[in-house]
C-alpha cells in the first residue's frame, strides 16, 4: 500500500528483504504496519521489535491499517537513529500497561514511539520531501 500511495509499482518478493522494503534517493526505507480496529490517534503507538534494529535502513514509515473500516494510514515518518532515541523501550517479559486499563506481557523487546513524535505527513510530497532531504 505504500508502495501505491507514493506512486511505486506493487511489488512482492520472497525470502528476506534485507532490513528494508523500498530504496529510493540512497535511502532504504523500512515500512512498519500495525492492524487497528479504529483509526490510529497522535498518542497510539508504533511497534518495533529491537531484534530489527541492526537492520540496513534509514527511514521508517510507520503505517496502520484500521481492519474494520478498510482503511490505510500512513501515521509518518522518522529517521532511524532518531527512532532509536526517542522511543520507549520494554524488555521481554516486562507488563505493558495500556491507557484503557488493560495490560499485556512483552512477548520480545520492543520499541515503541507514538504517532505525534514522528514526522507528520500531509500529503504524497511531503513523504517524497522527507525520504529526499532526510540525513
Amino acid at each position: 500500500m505504500f508502495r501505491t500511495i507514493i506512486g511505486l509499482p506493487t511489488q512482492f518478493e520472497d525470502g528476506f528483504d534485507g532490513g528494508y522494503d523500498i530504496q529510493l534517493h540512497n535511502k532504504k526505507i523500512d515500512v512498519k504496519t500495525m492492524g487497528r480496529s479504529v483509526d490510529p490517534k497522535p498518542h497510539y503507538v508504533n511497534n518495533f521489535i529491537s531484534y530489527q534494529s541492526h537492520f540496513d535502513c534509514n527511514i521508517y514509515a510507520f503505517c496502520s491499517i484500521n481492519k474494520k473500516q478498510n482503511t490505510f494510514w500512513v501515521c509518518g515518518l522518522i529517521d532511524k537513529d532518531t527512532m532509536l532515541q526517542k522511543a520507549s523501550f520494554y524488555n521481554q517479559g516486562e507488563t505493558r500497561y495500556r491507557d484503557n486499563g488493560t495490560s499485556f506481557i512483552m512477548k520480545a523487546p520492543t520499541y515503541e514511539i507514538q504517532n505525534h513524535q514522528l514526522h507528520q505527513v500531509d500529503n504524497i510530497e511531503s513523504i517524497w520531501q522527507y525520504i529526499k532531504h532526510n540525513e
